[in-house]
């Protein structure tokens, strides 16, 4: 099987062409800021960078002639976990329906199905998006009945470290209590149970810790006198919150890289919000071990602060007592989009009717 996988991030565009399980392209497309300056909304990117996928394919002299391609799922309404099949009521959520927020991931689905309808007996699926929501009834309360928990969070790359962890300790990702942090620009934790995962932060919009792109949870009283001071507009407070908020706040970067350095040249500051940042991660993986009753079999670190020994170290330092720690550094979104379109190609998997 042919498949074609393609993950638009903010200043990038990631792309593969797999023949079953083994990738035969991958590439990173940058996109200078220079670049994206002409296109308002998100969604005007997506001739651009269809384009762009179909330029490298051109390149590689790899024909249009792919059983499937999948695409990153987009912020769009809660859904169950799995594979979908995408349909015109997917691509009208996305456009004009009930997308959560402007993140390039939406383009995911757009690009991968117009490519699709190009190829005859060709399918187009996405799997485990952000909004997936699979939470208990009592995750979902909050102390408002107008605002009911929600969670936005690394579902596919979360899943996919959680079944390679199982793969290499010869059991199935169904089998365990695992909780999965996911550390990059923003810091997703989930209580993963018998392959459902009852509990996750919203990792995008304002909960759980500080990352270092996101703010994570803040004094809500003080966030609505924000809102009502004049200071901001709208755009500016929810940049606050996501995108200029965490280290780039602080620190007016978010390259993890950069600030290791900085700590390792004697930067205290950095050094204190870095920690900071560590401490209130490590709180909101045991706060999921109360969700799990204490039974777990694994933490799971990965995602690309997962790289680094002093975040790691530090993390198991403070939460090594609830289970044994594993780490899987960066992400594996590529690989398992290429899986989950096969395992539905090869009818190991059912695709669901996104509804």
């Amino acid at each position: 099987m042919k498949i074609l996988v393609i993950n638009p991030g903010s200043t990038s565009t990631k792309m593969a062409v797999y023949k079953d399980e083994k990738p035969i392209l991958l590439r990173h497309i940058a996109h200078t800021a220079e670049e994206l300056a002409p296109f308002g909304d998100i969604t005007e990117q997506q001739s651009f960078r269809r384009q762009l996928v179909l330029d490298e394919l051109q390149q590689a002299n790899i024909p249009l002639d792919f059983d499937a391609v999948i695409g990153r799922g987009g912020l769009v309404k809660p859904i169950a976990g799995g594979v979908y099949e995408i349909n015109q009521k997917m691509i009208d959520d996305t456009l004009h329906g009930c997308v959560m927020h402007n993140h390039a991931c939406n383009l995911g689905c757009l690009i991968a199905h117009e490519i699709a309808a190009t190829i005859p007996g060709c399918r187009s699926f996405f799997a485990d998006p952000g909004v997936v929501d699979e939470l208990t009834p009592l995750a979902r309360i909050s102390g408002s009945p107008i605002m009911p928990r929600i969670c936005i969070w690394h579902a596919l790359n979360q899943r996919a470290i959680a079944r390679r962890y199982a793969r290499g300790i010869g059991k199935e990702y169904e089998d365990l209590n695992l909780i999965i942090c996911h550390l990059g620009g923003g810091i997703s934790v989930a209580a993963h149970e018998h392959g459902r995962a009852i509990d996750a932060n919203n990792a995008l919009d304002g909960e759980g810790p500080l990352s270092p792109e996101r703010a994570g949870s803040l004094p809500a009283a003080d966030l609505i006198r924000l809102c009502f001071s004049g200071k901001y507009t709208e755009k500016q407070l929810l940049k606050r919150i996501a995108g200029q908020a965490g280290l780039t706040a602080h620190l007016g970067t978010n390259n993890m890289r950069e600030i290791l350095e900085r700590i390792h040249q004697g930067d205290e500051h950095a050094q204190l919000l870095v920690d900071a940042m560590l401490y209130h991660t490590a709180k909101q993986i045991a706060s999921e071990s109360a969700v799990l009753c204490g039974q777990i079999d694994a933490i799971l670190l990965t995602g690309g602060m997962a790289h680094s020994e002093y975040i790691v170290s530090e993390l198991r330092r403070r939460i090594g007592f609830l289970a044994p720690v594993y780490v899987f550094p960066g992400e594996d979104e590529m690989e398992a989009l290429a899986l989950n379109a096969l395992a539905v190609l090869q009818g190991k998997r059912e695709a669901k009717e996104y509804q």
